[in-house]
């Protein structure tokens, strides 16, 4: 299993009459069916470590497979960096992580040139951003000025430094991880960072039975050292690749653009949706599609991804934070008015 970092270089009900016609270079069943099998492979895997969360998982498979990052946001001790680190593993692909700190200077993330005595010139050493799966573990401790290292990185799939690009290997997708409930020595994440991610998910704290199973499974050892990985890189691509070319009908297209477009509408909503998650919804649910084994997408699959989505995208009112008002809460209410497209007679 390669987890070195690459060489940078330089540079439903509605399903029969929303189903699009067949267009040319669009994914098959056959071809879906395997990015299906792909996903059932990643949850059997994840599933040896992680208890129940089946959810949750199917979301960082959506990110994944959409080349979108993922920002876990819950408590400490819910498994945010043990899911993160498991999905790599699951993944033969390069893996690095970064514990943030305060005192983390941004050459820590990207790298830096270093002077070559031997040869009298510069050389450039690559950070741990040059990798495949990079886990900012805590990312909310480090520096405003640190954080903005991720920005490119993230946005153009490059670093720059001294001048020269460099590009980022694919598949680039950051696992990030933050404590919403502890403030003290934190920097909260700007919005230019935080429409970056392509979701926000949480964990939540598991049910009985799931805890009883946790504490059996961690008992004796850790499950995660003897975790092999399941999926290849170039299955991993030829994946996102099938996903890209999943079919969006032109009802289907109209609903989500209306439903990220409705958010920039509400009173309540001081700052809706950029057209970023259009194009981020668009792509989850694609992929969304596909895990079910679908070569078109429904509004089922649109509803399903909107608010991990559309959430930490939208910043509410002061007034309405205030009187307990949530961005979840206004994304649900807009799911339940705006009108679905539906089946017709013709």
């Amino acid at each position: 299993m390669n987890r070195d970092g690459p060489a940078p270089s330089v540079v439903p009900r509605n399903q029969a009459s929303l189903a699009p016609s067949s267009a040319s270079g669009s994914s098959s069943y056959e071809e879906v069916k395997q990015v299906a099998e792909i996903a059932d492979r990643v949850r059997h895997c994840v599933g040896q470590v992680i208890v129940g969360k089946r959810d949750v998982i199917d979301l960082v498979l959506v990110a994944l497979l959409g080349e979108g990052h993922v920002l876990f946001e819950d408590v400490p001790g819910l498994g945010k960096t043990m899911l993160a680190r498991t999905t790599a593993r699951a993944l033969d692909c390069a893996f690095q992580r970064i514990q943030f700190t305060p005192d983390l200077l941004p050459s820590d993330v990207t790298g830096l040139s270093i002077f070559n005595q031997k040869i009298q010139e510069f050389e450039y050493r690559a950070g741990p951003v040059f990798t495949n799966v990079l886990l900012a573990d805590e990312i909310n401790r480090a520096t405003p000025r640190t954080q903005s290292a991720l920005l490119e990185a993230m946005a153009e799939r490059q670093v720059t430094v001294d001048g020269d690009s460099r590009r980022l290997p694919r598949p680039f997708v950051v696992m990030a991880t933050q404590n919403p409930i502890e403030l003290e020595g934190t920097f909260p994440l700007p919005e230019a960072q935080l429409d970056r991610f392509a979701l926000r998910l949480t964990i939540g704290y598991p049910g009985e039975d799931e805890e009883i199973a946790i504490a059996r499974r961690f008992e004796s050892s850790d499950p995660l050292k003897n975790l092999d990985s399941v999926v290849t890189r170039e299955d991993l691509l030829r994946a996102i690749e099938i996903c890209q070319r999943v079919r969006v009908g032109d009802a289907v297209g109209r609903y989500l653009v209306a439903l990220v477009r409705a958010t920039r509408e509400v009173e309540v909503i001081a700052l809706g949706a950029s057209p970023r998650a259009t194009l981020t919804l668009w792509r989850s649910a694609q992929v969304r599609a596909a895990l079910d084994g679908r070569p078109y997408v429904i509004p089922d699959d649109v509803k399903s991804v909107a608010a991990s989505v559309l959430c930490h995208r939208l910043i509410l009112r002061p007034e309405e934070r205030a009187r307990g008002r949530t961005t979840k809460g206004v994304v649900d209410g807009l799911l339940e008015r705006m009108p679905v497209p539906v089946e017709t007679t013709e």
